[in-house]
């Protein structure tokens, strides 16, 4: 499992204030499938209520957390706890870790069920995550555009699909200088799992 990341050349456009690196074949696609499979049956999917301008709805989207300790992690208003690692989430840990040089010891996993779907704008940072935290995100099945744009210079925007088996890796300052969002589509999408490792401290 070593062999595929070295076989895959990353894309790191330059950002202003921030680091990427996007890898659009990571995993290959039928052992991405595999893994697709394996989450969509086995992972125990919540869905927890979001207050947004003093209005509370459903999550849009299903979440798991998964940890190889007992920290919870907060974010939104949600805090969740986390469930243990399963021998897929460890075994891909391990891959991230080796690409990444950093020791994940949580994901949080969020199942996009279809087009309506979706995660607004936000950035990853809590501060159980520490300062410029490195997040590892792994895209299983359909893909959907992933847009980026930044606190402050308006012109700085990015937008690109996450495929399949693809890994983006988000670096530097991204977390405390830019905004990202998975946005709802009017498109027919099949779902799509994204697992977002992360360190919490």
């Amino acid at each position: 499992m070593a062999d595929l990341f070295s076989n895959t050349a990353p894309w790191a456009p330059k950002l202003p204030d921030a680091k990427m690196r996007y890898f659009e074949s990571f995993i290959p696609k039928e052992m991405a499938a595999d893994y697709y499979n394996t989450l969509l049956e086995n992972i125990p999917w919540q869905q927890d209520d979001i207050t947004v301008f003093g209005k509370t709805h459903p999550q849009p989207r299903l979440t798991s957390l998964h940890s190889s300790t007992l920290k919870s992690y907060t974010y939104s208003g949600i805090n969740m706890l986390p469930n243990p690692m399963t021998e897929e989430l460890s075994a891909i840990k391990k891959l991230l870790e080796g690409v990444s040089k950093i020791d994940f010891n949580s994901v949080l996993i969020n199942l996009y069920r279809s087009g309506k779907d979706s995660n607004g704008w936000h950035a990853d940072n809590e501060k159980e995550l520490g300062k410029n935290p490195v997040i590892a995100s792994l895209s299983f099945g359909a893909s959907r555009f992933f847009h980026l744009k930044h606190r402050t210079q308006k012109e700085a925007k990015l937008k690109f699909e996450l495929e399949h088996g693809s890994l983006l890796l988000m670096e530097g300052g991204m977390q405390e200088n830019w905004l990202h969002q998975i946005s709802k589509t009017t498109r027919e999408v099949k779902p799509r799992i994204n697992l977002t490792f992360r360190k919490i401290i």
